[in-house]
């Protein structure tokens, strides 16, 4: 049972996908609002990565349906997925090192014409002013914090109206962590949907409207981020002891 929220953006049911013979996922079910903001939580291996993939095209769905702004997004591939909206920052700071933070994000923009394209690069760029400073700098050259806050960037490019955030605090201080959590936050301000894929529980529940958690390869607890109890039930799910969503 979904837990009720904004009407459905994306609309996951019972999705299973894995790489080659070895199955990830078994029957998902996830929805996403218009503007809200979701965590996807789970211990490592829990199928939470995967999961990202799968939706937006860079892993073939085996079963179930993806349904994104009411638009059947099986077949649809990544180039089809970041048309549409659903945009997908993967993990670990995949920028190309030997281009400028400019030229970074014009490729994030590649098929959008010209002047639309410079003008998203500039749009990118105000949200995080750590980088504007360096537009000129190669990719290479930025700190790992800053080279998030690139890949992050390359996302909005897209002007998404759900964007995918797997892990995007890994290896940053806490500062940048708030930093770049920050801007979760202000993108829901703003109406953009986020499917945040965290393992600092604490910080994806203060930006986060509900939460999903994940155990080998399903979804185990579904919730409110400001439910009583919370972390309690998260740690009985991981444990395989879930309590009724």
């Amino acid at each position: 049972m979904h837990i009720s929220g904004p009407e459905a953006l994306l609309d996951v049911c019972g999705i299973s996908a894995g790489y080659g013979k070895i199955a990830v996922l078994h029957g998902v079910d996830v929805r996403v609002g218009a503007g809200e903001v979701v965590s996807l939580l789970g211990p490592n291996g829990a199928g939470k990565t995967t999961l990202l993939r799968a939706l937006t095209g860079l892993l073939s769905v085996t079963a179930g349906s993806v349904r994104f702004a009411d638009r059947d997004m099986k077949d649809a591939g990544p180039r089809g997925s970041a048309r549409a909206g659903l945009v997908h920052v993967v993990e670990g700071h995949r920028i190309f090192t030997q281009l400028s933070v400019t030229d970074n994000l014009l490729l994030a923009a590649y098929d959008l014409p010209r002047r639309e394209r410079a003008a998203r690069v500039e749009e990118a760029l105000s949200v995080f002013p750590e980088i504007a400073a360096k537009r000129h700098d190669r990719g290479g050259m930025l700190s790992g914090g800053q080279q998030q806050m690139l890949a992050v960037a390359q996302g909005l490019v897209r002007r998404p109206r759900l964007l995918l955030l797997d892990e995007p605090s890994a290896g940053l201080s806490p500062v940048l962590v708030d930093r770049v959590l920050g801007v979760v936050a202000d993108l829901r301000d703003t109406g953009t949907a986020v499917l945040l894929v965290e393992q600092l529980i604490d910080k994806a529940l203060a930006v986060s409207d509900r939460v999903y958690a994940m155990a080998q390869g399903r979804v185990v607890l579904q919730a409110r981020a400001d439910e009583p109890g919370l972390h309690q039930r998260l740690e009985r799910a991981y444990f395989g002891e879930a309590a009724a969503a």
